[in-house]
Protein backbone atom coordinates (compact mmCIF):
# COMPACT_ATOMS: atom_id res chain seq x y z
CA UNK A 1 0.00 0.00 0.00
CA UNK A 2 2.81 2.40 0.76
CA UNK A 3 4.32 1.66 -2.41
CA UNK A 4 1.33 2.24 -4.65
CA UNK A 5 0.82 5.46 -3.17
CA UNK A 6 2.94 8.62 -4.64
CA UNK A 7 2.53 12.67 -4.65
CA UNK A 8 1.87 12.50 -8.49
CA UNK A 9 -1.37 11.04 -7.54
CA UNK A 10 -2.14 14.50 -6.59
CA UNK A 11 -1.54 16.31 -9.24
CA UNK A 12 1.12 19.05 -10.09
CA UNK A 13 -0.52 21.78 -8.25
CA UNK A 14 -1.04 20.35 -4.64
CA UNK A 15 1.19 21.80 -1.98
CA UNK A 16 3.25 19.94 0.25
CA UNK A 17 4.65 20.90 3.63
CA UNK A 18 5.19 20.13 7.62
CA UNK A 19 3.76 22.38 10.17
CA UNK A 20 5.62 23.93 13.16
CA UNK A 21 4.45 26.27 15.67
CA UNK A 22 6.51 28.94 17.64
CA UNK A 23 5.82 27.79 21.38
CA UNK A 24 5.80 24.36 20.99
CA UNK A 25 9.36 25.06 19.25
CA UNK A 26 11.27 28.48 20.29
CA UNK A 27 12.13 28.20 23.77
CA UNK A 28 14.14 30.99 24.20
CA UNK A 29 11.63 31.96 26.08
CA UNK A 30 13.46 35.30 27.81
CA UNK A 31 15.84 36.07 25.12
CA UNK A 32 16.50 38.75 22.97
CA UNK A 33 13.38 40.69 24.71
CA UNK A 34 10.57 38.18 24.40
CA UNK A 35 7.88 38.76 26.62
CA UNK A 36 5.96 36.32 28.43
CA UNK A 37 3.13 34.31 27.56
CA UNK A 38 0.14 32.94 28.87
CA UNK A 39 2.14 29.50 28.30
CA UNK A 40 5.12 30.65 29.96
CA UNK A 41 3.43 31.30 33.41
CA UNK A 42 0.70 28.00 33.19
CA UNK A 43 0.86 25.66 35.59
CA UNK A 44 -1.21 22.69 34.39
CA UNK A 45 1.30 20.89 32.14
CA UNK A 46 2.50 17.27 32.85
CA UNK A 47 5.43 16.49 34.96
CA UNK A 48 5.90 20.63 35.72
CA UNK A 49 7.34 20.60 32.44
CA UNK A 50 7.20 24.16 30.27
CA UNK A 51 7.87 25.53 27.09
CA UNK A 52 10.93 27.87 28.06
CA UNK A 53 13.36 25.61 26.33
CA UNK A 54 11.14 23.30 23.80
CA UNK A 55 13.28 22.07 20.92
CA UNK A 56 15.26 25.24 20.76
CA UNK A 57 13.90 26.16 17.23
CA UNK A 58 15.12 30.24 18.10
CA UNK A 59 18.97 29.00 17.85
CA UNK A 60 18.56 25.74 15.64
CA UNK A 61 15.76 27.14 12.92
CA UNK A 62 18.82 27.04 10.27
CA UNK A 63 19.33 22.97 11.34
CA UNK A 64 16.09 22.56 11.28
CA UNK A 65 15.10 24.34 7.86
CA UNK A 66 18.05 22.28 6.16
CA UNK A 67 16.27 19.64 7.56
CA UNK A 68 13.05 20.48 5.60
CA UNK A 69 15.45 20.76 2.90
CA UNK A 70 16.81 17.33 3.17
CA UNK A 71 13.20 16.14 3.27
CA UNK A 72 12.33 17.23 -0.22
CA UNK A 73 9.50 19.63 1.42
CA UNK A 74 8.95 22.31 -0.22
CA UNK A 75 6.55 24.35 2.27
CA UNK A 76 6.87 25.00 5.80
CA UNK A 77 4.21 26.15 7.88
CA UNK A 78 5.28 28.05 11.10
CA UNK A 79 3.88 30.66 13.56
CA UNK A 80 4.90 34.38 15.05
CA UNK A 81 5.00 34.34 18.89
CA UNK A 82 2.82 37.62 19.70
CA UNK A 83 5.21 38.69 22.63
CA UNK A 84 8.31 38.08 20.58
CA UNK A 85 7.06 41.19 18.61
CA UNK A 86 5.07 42.86 21.05
CA UNK A 87 6.46 41.86 24.93
CA UNK A 88 3.32 43.29 26.27
CA UNK A 89 1.24 42.51 23.59
CA UNK A 90 0.46 46.06 22.05
CA UNK A 91 2.87 49.32 21.85
CA UNK A 92 6.75 49.10 21.81
CA UNK A 93 8.02 46.70 18.96
CA UNK A 94 10.70 44.75 19.51
CA UNK A 95 13.18 44.49 16.33
CA UNK A 96 15.04 41.80 17.44
CA UNK A 97 11.39 39.66 17.36
CA UNK A 98 11.23 41.19 13.76
CA UNK A 99 14.82 40.56 12.80
CA UNK A 100 14.53 36.58 13.88
CA UNK A 101 11.56 36.04 11.81
CA UNK A 102 13.07 37.66 8.97
CA UNK A 103 16.03 35.61 9.46
CA UNK A 104 14.11 32.53 9.33
CA UNK A 105 11.88 33.29 6.57
CA UNK A 106 15.49 34.25 4.68
CA UNK A 107 16.90 30.50 5.47
CA UNK A 108 13.19 28.96 3.86
CA UNK A 109 13.33 31.20 0.49
CA UNK A 110 17.08 30.35 0.68
CA UNK A 111 16.97 26.91 0.39
CA UNK A 112 13.55 26.90 -1.48
CA UNK A 113 11.18 26.42 0.80
CA UNK A 114 7.61 28.53 1.18
CA UNK A 115 7.23 29.99 4.34
CA UNK A 116 3.85 29.96 5.43
CA UNK A 117 2.85 31.51 8.15
CA UNK A 118 0.39 31.09 11.31
CA UNK A 119 -0.19 34.43 12.96
CA UNK A 120 -1.47 33.38 15.84
CA UNK A 121 -0.69 29.69 17.63
CA UNK A 122 -2.18 29.97 21.22
CA UNK A 123 0.61 32.08 22.72
CA UNK A 124 -0.97 35.09 24.04
CA UNK A 125 0.93 37.50 25.55
CA UNK A 126 0.91 37.30 29.44
CA UNK A 127 0.26 41.09 29.93
CA UNK A 128 -2.95 40.67 27.60
CA UNK A 129 -4.53 37.77 29.88
CA UNK A 130 -4.04 40.14 32.66
CA UNK A 131 -6.66 42.50 30.70
CA UNK A 132 -8.97 39.72 30.32
CA UNK A 133 -7.38 38.49 27.48
CA UNK A 134 -9.49 37.01 24.89
CA UNK A 135 -12.64 37.72 27.10
CA UNK A 136 -11.91 41.54 26.74
CA UNK A 137 -13.08 42.96 23.44
CA UNK A 138 -10.22 45.29 23.29
CA UNK A 139 -8.32 42.41 22.08
CA UNK A 140 -9.57 43.11 19.02
CA UNK A 141 -7.43 45.94 18.76
CA UNK A 142 -4.68 44.35 19.98
CA UNK A 143 -4.76 41.94 17.66
CA UNK A 144 -5.41 44.43 14.59
CA UNK A 145 -2.04 45.75 16.15
CA UNK A 146 -0.25 43.04 15.67
CA UNK A 147 -1.24 41.63 12.41
CA UNK A 148 -0.39 44.86 11.01
CA UNK A 149 2.73 44.79 12.06
CA UNK A 150 3.21 41.16 10.90
CA UNK A 151 2.23 41.86 7.31
CA UNK A 152 3.91 44.78 7.23
CA UNK A 153 7.23 43.25 8.24
CA UNK A 154 7.07 40.47 6.00
CA UNK A 155 4.58 40.69 3.17
CA UNK A 156 7.60 41.19 0.55
CA UNK A 157 8.57 37.43 1.61
CA UNK A 158 5.52 35.98 2.81
CA UNK A 159 2.78 34.97 0.26
CA UNK A 160 0.32 32.57 2.61
CA UNK A 161 -0.74 33.36 5.62
CA UNK A 162 -3.17 32.23 8.37
CA UNK A 163 -4.93 34.24 11.06
CA UNK A 164 -5.74 31.99 14.07
CA UNK A 165 -4.97 28.36 14.70
CA UNK A 166 -7.45 25.99 15.84
CA UNK A 167 -9.86 28.80 17.64
CA UNK A 168 -12.82 26.19 19.12
CA UNK A 169 -9.81 24.62 20.90
CA UNK A 170 -7.97 27.92 22.79
CA UNK A 171 -11.49 29.19 23.59
CA UNK A 172 -12.55 25.78 24.53
CA UNK A 173 -9.83 24.34 26.48
CA UNK A 174 -8.64 27.37 27.43
CA UNK A 175 -11.68 29.36 28.50
CA UNK A 176 -14.03 27.18 28.81
CA UNK A 177 -12.55 23.84 30.60
CA UNK A 178 -9.56 25.33 31.91
CA UNK A 179 -7.08 22.91 31.30
CA UNK A 180 -4.83 24.87 28.67
CA UNK A 181 -3.61 28.20 29.61
CA UNK A 182 -4.83 30.71 30.54
CA UNK A 183 -7.03 27.97 32.73
CA UNK A 184 -9.96 29.70 33.24
CA UNK A 185 -13.48 27.80 32.66
CA UNK A 186 -16.91 28.36 32.51
CA UNK A 187 -19.79 29.80 29.87
CA UNK A 188 -19.10 33.60 31.22
CA UNK A 189 -15.30 33.34 29.91
CA UNK A 190 -16.02 30.67 26.57
CA UNK A 191 -18.46 33.04 25.15
CA UNK A 192 -16.83 36.11 25.07
CA UNK A 193 -13.55 34.80 23.96
CA UNK A 194 -15.47 32.68 21.01
CA UNK A 195 -16.94 36.21 19.96
CA UNK A 196 -14.23 37.82 20.01
CA UNK A 197 -11.92 35.25 18.19
CA UNK A 198 -14.18 35.61 15.85
CA UNK A 199 -14.20 38.94 15.19
CA UNK A 200 -10.39 38.81 15.38
CA UNK A 201 -10.02 35.72 12.66
CA UNK A 202 -12.26 38.11 9.87
CA UNK A 203 -9.96 40.94 11.27
CA UNK A 204 -7.13 39.96 10.64
CA UNK A 205 -8.36 38.60 6.94
CA UNK A 206 -8.89 42.45 5.96
CA UNK A 207 -5.49 43.47 7.43
CA UNK A 208 -3.54 40.61 5.46
CA UNK A 209 -5.63 42.25 1.97
CA UNK A 210 -5.35 45.42 2.54
CA UNK A 211 -1.84 45.55 3.03
CA UNK A 212 -1.31 42.88 0.02
CA UNK A 213 -4.40 42.29 -1.73
CA UNK A 214 -1.78 39.79 -3.70
CA UNK A 215 -1.16 37.57 -0.54
CA UNK A 216 -3.11 33.95 0.15
CA UNK A 217 -4.90 34.72 3.34
CA UNK A 218 -6.83 31.37 5.62
CA UNK A 219 -7.19 30.17 8.82
CA UNK A 220 -7.38 27.36 10.26
CA UNK A 221 -9.89 24.74 12.21
CA UNK A 222 -9.63 21.45 13.98
CA UNK A 223 -11.73 19.26 13.31
CA UNK A 224 -12.96 15.36 13.95
CA UNK A 225 -15.57 12.74 12.56
CA UNK A 226 -18.42 12.60 15.56
CA UNK A 227 -20.36 9.33 15.35
CA UNK A 228 -23.09 8.51 17.63
CA UNK A 229 -21.97 5.79 20.17
CA UNK A 230 -25.99 4.15 19.56
CA UNK A 231 -28.67 4.14 17.24
CA UNK A 232 -30.74 6.18 19.79
CA UNK A 233 -32.34 9.45 18.47
CA UNK A 234 -30.54 10.49 21.89
CA UNK A 235 -26.52 10.03 20.92
CA UNK A 236 -27.60 11.16 17.48
CA UNK A 237 -28.68 14.44 19.08
CA UNK A 238 -25.66 14.37 21.52
CA UNK A 239 -23.72 13.85 18.67
CA UNK A 240 -25.15 16.57 16.58
CA UNK A 241 -24.16 18.89 19.26
CA UNK A 242 -20.57 18.20 19.82
CA UNK A 243 -20.25 18.65 16.14
CA UNK A 244 -21.97 22.17 16.25
CA UNK A 245 -19.41 23.03 18.79
CA UNK A 246 -16.06 21.91 17.80
CA UNK A 247 -16.86 21.70 13.75
CA UNK A 248 -18.88 24.22 13.07
CA UNK A 249 -18.74 27.10 15.35
CA UNK A 250 -16.35 29.00 13.72
CA UNK A 251 -16.57 28.56 10.14
CA UNK A 252 -20.13 29.33 10.37
CA UNK A 253 -19.73 32.49 11.30
CA UNK A 254 -16.91 33.88 8.96
CA UNK A 255 -18.92 32.08 6.04
CA UNK A 256 -21.98 34.62 7.02
CA UNK A 257 -24.00 32.00 8.49
CA UNK A 258 -24.22 33.24 12.42
CA UNK A 259 -23.22 30.75 15.05
CA UNK A 260 -25.31 27.28 15.02
CA UNK A 261 -27.55 28.51 17.81
CA UNK A 262 -30.34 25.85 16.26
CA UNK A 263 -28.25 23.03 16.94
CA UNK A 264 -26.19 24.52 20.02
CA UNK A 265 -28.61 25.68 22.00
CA UNK A 266 -26.16 27.19 24.46
CA UNK A 267 -24.10 29.24 22.37
CA UNK A 268 -27.24 31.85 22.31
CA UNK A 269 -26.03 33.27 25.14
CA UNK A 270 -23.51 34.67 22.82
CA UNK A 271 -25.82 37.76 21.85
CA UNK A 272 -25.22 39.51 24.81
CA UNK A 273 -21.47 39.99 23.61
CA UNK A 274 -22.46 41.21 20.42
CA UNK A 275 -22.10 44.88 19.24
CA UNK A 276 -24.09 46.55 16.45
CA UNK A 277 -22.57 45.35 13.11
CA UNK A 278 -21.06 42.05 14.62
CA UNK A 279 -22.69 39.76 12.47
CA UNK A 280 -21.06 41.11 9.59
CA UNK A 281 -17.50 41.93 10.66
CA UNK A 282 -17.15 38.35 11.67
CA UNK A 283 -17.72 37.92 7.70
CA UNK A 284 -14.71 37.10 5.52
CA UNK A 285 -14.00 35.62 1.89
CA UNK A 286 -10.98 33.51 3.23
CA UNK A 287 -8.80 32.38 -0.10
CA UNK A 288 -8.50 28.93 1.78
CA UNK A 289 -9.17 27.10 5.00
CA UNK A 290 -6.94 25.05 6.57
CA UNK A 291 -8.54 21.95 8.67
CA UNK A 292 -6.48 19.87 11.06
CA UNK A 293 -7.72 16.27 11.34
CA UNK A 294 -6.55 13.63 13.91
CA UNK A 295 -9.31 10.79 14.74
CA UNK A 296 -13.09 9.92 15.00
CA UNK A 297 -14.78 10.73 18.75
CA UNK A 298 -17.74 8.62 19.48
CA UNK A 299 -20.09 10.67 21.46
CA UNK A 300 -22.65 9.44 24.15
CA UNK A 301 -25.86 11.31 25.93
CA UNK A 302 -25.13 12.41 28.92
CA UNK A 303 -28.30 14.07 30.79
CA UNK A 304 -25.67 14.91 33.64
CA UNK A 305 -23.21 17.33 31.22
CA UNK A 306 -24.19 20.61 31.78
CA UNK A 307 -25.31 22.77 28.50
CA UNK A 308 -24.06 19.60 25.69
CA UNK A 309 -25.52 16.48 27.77
CA UNK A 310 -23.40 14.75 25.91
CA UNK A 311 -20.03 13.01 26.40
CA UNK A 312 -16.93 11.34 24.48
CA UNK A 313 -15.99 8.06 24.58
CA UNK A 314 -12.54 7.57 24.87
CA UNK A 315 -10.75 5.52 22.77
CA UNK A 316 -8.81 3.06 25.25
CA UNK A 317 -12.45 2.22 26.67
CA UNK A 318 -14.11 1.30 23.17
CA UNK A 319 -11.01 -1.00 22.77
CA UNK A 320 -9.68 0.67 19.51
CA UNK A 321 -6.23 0.96 18.15
CA UNK A 322 -5.13 4.42 18.96
CA UNK A 323 -2.22 6.73 19.65
CA UNK A 324 -0.10 8.06 22.76
CA UNK A 325 -2.69 10.56 22.79
CA UNK A 326 -5.67 8.20 23.50
CA UNK A 327 -6.46 9.24 19.83
CA UNK A 328 -8.60 6.75 17.74
CA UNK A 329 -6.81 6.01 14.17
CA UNK A 330 -9.38 6.25 11.88
CA UNK A 331 -8.35 7.48 8.78
CA UNK A 332 -11.70 7.67 7.18
CA UNK A 333 -12.21 10.62 9.70
CA UNK A 334 -10.44 13.25 7.42
CA UNK A 335 -12.18 12.13 3.96
CA UNK A 336 -15.04 13.02 5.80
CA UNK A 337 -14.22 16.31 7.34
CA UNK A 338 -13.42 17.44 3.51
CA UNK A 339 -16.02 16.28 2.69
CA UNK A 340 -17.67 17.93 5.33
CA UNK A 341 -16.11 21.29 4.34
CA UNK A 342 -16.24 21.03 1.23
CA UNK A 343 -20.05 21.34 1.42
CA UNK A 344 -19.95 25.12 2.26
CA UNK A 345 -20.52 26.78 -0.74
CA UNK A 346 -17.95 29.44 0.42
CA UNK A 347 -14.97 27.49 0.86
CA UNK A 348 -12.82 27.82 -2.08
CA UNK A 349 -9.89 25.81 -1.08
CA UNK A 350 -9.33 23.21 1.54
CA UNK A 351 -5.30 22.81 2.94
CA UNK A 352 -5.26 19.77 5.47
CA UNK A 353 -2.55 21.96 7.36
CA UNK A 354 -2.44 19.96 10.17
CA UNK A 355 -2.29 15.70 10.59
CA UNK A 356 0.32 13.53 12.15
CA UNK A 357 0.62 10.93 14.97
CA UNK A 358 1.59 10.54 18.56
CA UNK A 359 3.16 7.15 18.90
CA UNK A 360 5.97 5.98 21.59
CA UNK A 361 9.73 6.03 19.63
CA UNK A 362 12.59 3.54 20.31
CA UNK A 363 16.07 4.29 18.94
CA UNK A 364 17.40 0.93 18.27
CA UNK A 365 20.58 0.16 16.17
CA UNK A 366 20.83 3.92 15.76
CA UNK A 367 17.70 4.48 13.82
CA UNK A 368 13.88 5.05 15.20
CA UNK A 369 11.38 2.84 13.24
CA UNK A 370 8.41 4.48 13.25
CA UNK A 371 5.99 1.52 11.35
CA UNK A 372 2.98 2.81 12.96
CA UNK A 373 3.11 6.71 12.37
CA UNK A 374 4.41 5.55 8.67
CA UNK A 375 1.07 3.19 8.50
CA UNK A 376 -0.95 6.22 9.56
CA UNK A 377 0.45 9.15 7.43
CA UNK A 378 0.22 6.42 4.72
CA UNK A 379 -3.86 5.23 5.48
CA UNK A 380 -4.78 9.11 5.73
CA UNK A 381 -3.03 10.31 2.77
CA UNK A 382 -5.09 7.37 0.53
CA UNK A 383 -8.22 8.98 2.02
CA UNK A 384 -7.16 12.44 0.71
CA UNK A 385 -6.59 11.13 -2.26
CA UNK A 386 -9.92 9.56 -2.88
CA UNK A 387 -11.61 12.91 -1.68
CA UNK A 388 -9.57 14.90 -4.34
CA UNK A 389 -10.19 12.14 -6.61
CA UNK A 390 -13.72 12.45 -5.90
CA UNK A 391 -13.71 16.03 -6.96
CA UNK A 392 -13.58 17.86 -3.36
CA UNK A 393 -11.70 21.20 -3.25
CA UNK A 394 -8.68 19.99 -1.33
CA UNK A 395 -5.07 20.79 -2.65
CA UNK A 396 -2.63 20.77 0.20
CA UNK A 397 -1.57 18.90 2.96
CA UNK A 398 1.20 19.52 5.64
CA UNK A 399 2.21 16.68 8.45
CA UNK A 400 2.36 17.59 11.64
CA UNK A 401 5.11 18.03 12.75
CA UNK A 402 8.80 18.74 11.66
CA UNK A 403 10.77 17.67 15.07
CA UNK A 404 9.12 16.60 18.38
CA UNK A 405 8.23 19.94 20.64
CA UNK A 406 5.70 20.85 23.74
CA UNK A 407 2.56 19.55 23.63
CA UNK A 408 1.19 21.97 25.66
CA UNK A 409 -0.52 20.58 28.69
CA UNK A 410 0.82 16.95 27.96
CA UNK A 411 4.26 18.33 27.96
CA UNK A 412 7.22 16.59 25.88
CA UNK A 413 6.31 12.74 26.19
CA UNK A 414 3.82 12.46 22.94
CA UNK A 415 6.39 12.75 20.27
CA UNK A 416 4.51 13.75 16.67
CA UNK A 417 7.79 14.64 14.88
CA UNK A 418 8.97 13.12 11.74
CA UNK A 419 12.50 14.02 13.35
CA UNK A 420 13.22 12.98 16.69
CA UNK A 421 14.56 15.58 19.44
CA UNK A 422 16.35 14.53 22.32
CA UNK A 423 15.73 16.83 24.60
CA UNK A 424 18.84 16.21 26.61
CA UNK A 425 20.72 17.38 24.26
CA UNK A 426 18.84 19.10 21.60
CA UNK A 427 19.99 16.17 18.76
CA UNK A 428 18.35 15.27 16.16
CA UNK A 429 17.88 12.11 14.00
CA UNK A 430 15.15 11.49 11.21
CA UNK A 431 13.05 9.00 12.08
CA UNK A 432 12.27 6.61 9.30
CA UNK A 433 8.81 8.44 8.79
CA UNK A 434 10.68 11.19 7.83
CA UNK A 435 12.86 9.20 5.55
CA UNK A 436 8.97 7.51 4.19
CA UNK A 437 7.77 11.05 3.24
CA UNK A 438 11.10 12.22 1.83
CA UNK A 439 10.37 9.22 -0.50
CA UNK A 440 6.96 9.69 -1.09
CA UNK A 441 7.50 13.28 -2.17
CA UNK A 442 10.79 12.48 -4.36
Amino acid sequence: MHDALNKKLFGEDFFWGISASALQTEGAFNEDGKGLSVWDTFSKVKNGESPKVASEFYHRYQEDISIVKSLGISNFRFSISWSRILPIGTGGVNQKGIDFYHRVIDTCLENNIEPWVTLYHWDLPQALEEKGGWTNREIIEWFSEYVSICVRSFKDKVKYWMVLNEPMVFTGAGYFLGVHAPGKKGLKNFLPAVHHAALCQSAGFRIIKGEDPSAEAGTTFSCSYFTPYSNSEKDAMAAKRIDALLNRLFIEPALGLGYPANDLPMIERIEKCFHAGDEKLMKADFDFIGIQNYTREVVKHAFYIPYLKARLIPADKRKVYHTSMNWEVYPEAIYEMIKKFSGYSGVKKIIITENGSAFPDNIIDGKIDDTERINFLSQYLNQVLKAKQEGLNVCGYFAWSLTDNFEWAEGYHPRFGLVYVDFENQKRMIKNSGFWYKKFLS
